[in-house]
């Protein structure tokens, strides 16, 4: 298993803590990364480009000259593609860039980003001491201060990197640690239910909590099982098959077997062809007879 150390905002460490292999620990899937970033790209597009063509463009509705005798190229209209101030031939009109993913294409897609930044992950205890505060009443919280939080990350190690904080906005004091984090260049605040592949491969850094950690763990670990293979089935064991009665089967062997009605129908058949020739015979004998 992985691991990483868990600091504090100087810098010390506090303790070392595993990181689950399902979540930190798989092997990069760079196809599925490369198609959930193609993904984002074309999603983030507006698709609001317009251009008007010759039918949309105002004016152009009087023929500028007769079409004949004036030695000039027929003009129909002065709003054509092929004049200055005319419309614009297949040019771009509004559209839909969105692509679709499946669900556990895109959670694959995380962990292998999560995976292959795990050696660049920054985890600290926790943001209680940046502001002084003295417990959950958010009237003891001080205002939040962009200077502390560039003093934090230069204790840490982060100054002059391009660094993505994960942090858990409906955890208490974290609204405050993000206003004080935005305003410093190359540093992106994002909440953990929004983490995304563009943000981890822009950064050089990820810098978290280990709350958060706990809970992409929680998030990502049952999409990793599901990934697991699975055993192979017992296979299923036959039914018996129930014995009759041996009263039945003693009468069965005892009846004889009804036949069935085609055989029935050839023997009267052929004992109708039996007699004809019977009643035949006698009659040519006696036509042999009379002639000698």
């Amino acid at each position: 298993m992985t691991s990483v150390l868990v600091k504090d905002l100087k810098g010390n460490k506090v303790s070392e803590r595993e990181l689950a292999d399902s979540v930190f620990g798989i092997e990069p899937n760079l196809a599925v990364v490369h198609q959930a970033l193609v993904r984002q790209l074309a999603n983030s597009r507006s698709g609001s480009a317009n251009t008007k063509t010759r039918a949309e463009v105002r004016g152009g509705g009087r023929k500028p000259w007769r079409q004949k005798g004036t030695g000039r190229a027929r003009a129909g209209s002065i709003r054509s593609p092929l004049w200055a101030g005319g419309g614009v031939i297949f040019g771009p009109k509004p559209r839909d860039y969105s692509k679709s993913m499946n669900k556990k294409a895109r959670q694959l897609a995380l962990r292998s980003a999560l995976s292959a930044r795990a050696a660049d992950l920054v985890v600290v205890e926790s943001f209680d001491s940046l502001f002084g505060k003295s417990g959950k009443d958010s009237a003891v919280v001080e205002q939040p201060k962009t200077k502390q939080m560039a003093l934090a990350l230069k204790d840490l190690g982060l100054q002059d990197k391009r660094l993505l904080l994960v942090l858990d906005r409906k955890q208490h004091g974290n609204l405050q640690v993000e206003r004080a984090a935005r305003n410093i260049a190359f540093v992106v605040v994002v909440d953990h239910t929004n983490l995304n592949i563009r943000d981890l491969a822009w950064c050089d850094n990820v810098l978290t909590t280990s709350a958060v950690i706990d809970q992409l763990e929680q998030r990502f670990e049952t999409a990793g099982k599901s990934d697991a293979p699975k055993a192979d089935k017992a296979p299923k064991a036959e039914k018996p098959v129930k014995a009759e009665p041996k009263a039945k089967t003693e009468k069965a062997a005892a009846e004889p077997k009804a036949a069935k009605p085609e055989k029935k129908a050839a023997e009267k058949t052929s004992e109708k062809k039996t007699e004809t020739k019977s009643e035949t015979k006698p009659a040519s004998k006696k036509k042999a007879a009379d002639k000698e």
